[in-house]
């Protein structure tokens, strides 16, 4: 058995207290964990080596809760944040089991909150979403489904090329079909969606004389 003989606030982490056993400085344990101990208490190997195992899971806890302070995260991002700051691997399982059971991580809210946010935002199609969700990490069944009931191709289309066509002002029909076609290709747009929409908005650009260059164009 070893005494408790100071607990000591940790000047760069108040959040932290050093704890010093027979005299000698210890380890450092979160306040939360070293809530209940006293100078004077007596700690076996067992209970030390609990306490510090606790801390782990407190500082790994703490870590992921900054993490999805900024955004919300995907269960693999913060997994390989932890990762990165080298927690084991039992921690780590322990941190996100923990978030889970809390409602904090939840791939299935965070695949919503992606592509609802890229649909109002920056409109792109499935092939795009999917790729970022692949990215993610998350599960190919999570991400069909999300994309099956959130993702409207020729809407989402047509809603990226208006946003995009103040770019095109002035642009012979050749030069503007490329162009947006270029453009919604990029955004993950299958040709089968890219076409009519070019069309579509170029009649919407050219009311009065539109019709014609897309005519000739269907007779050559």
């Amino acid at each position: 058995m070893r005494k408790i003989t100071a607990i000591e606030a940790q000047k760069r982490n108040p959040s932290r207290v050093n704890i010093y056993l027979d005299d000698q400085f210890a380890f450092g344990l979160s306040r939360i964990v070293a809530a209940w101990l006293q100078v004077g208490q007596e700690l076996s190997e067992d209970k030390i080596s609990s306490l510090q195992g606790e801390d782990s899971c407190e500082v790994a806890m703490q870590m992921a809760l900054h993490f999805l302070s900024y955004r919300a995260r995907s269960l693999e991002e913060v997994r390989k944040n932890l990762e990165k700051h080298e927690i084991p691997e039992p921690v780590i399982q322990n941190t996100l089991e923990r978030l889970q059971n809390a409602g904090l991580l939840n791939d299935h809210d965070f695949a919503r909150t992606w592509v609802e946010n890229r649909n109002t935002f920056r409109p792109r199609g499935r092939r795009a979403l999917r790729l970022e969700l692949r990215q993610k990490g998350l599960d190919e069944t999570i991400i069909e489904n999300t994309l099956d009931e959130m993702t409207d191709e020729e809407s989402l289309a047509l809603d990226a090329a208006r946003k995009h066509i103040r770019k095109l002002k002035g642009l012979a029909w050749q030069d503007f079909r490329n162009k947006l076609g270029g453009f919604l290709s990029r955004r993950g747009f299958p040709y089968e969606v890219i076409a009519p929409v070019t069309r579509q908005v170029w009649q919407e650009e050219h009311p009065s004389g539109g019709n014609h260059i897309l005519e000739e164009e269907d007779e050559t």
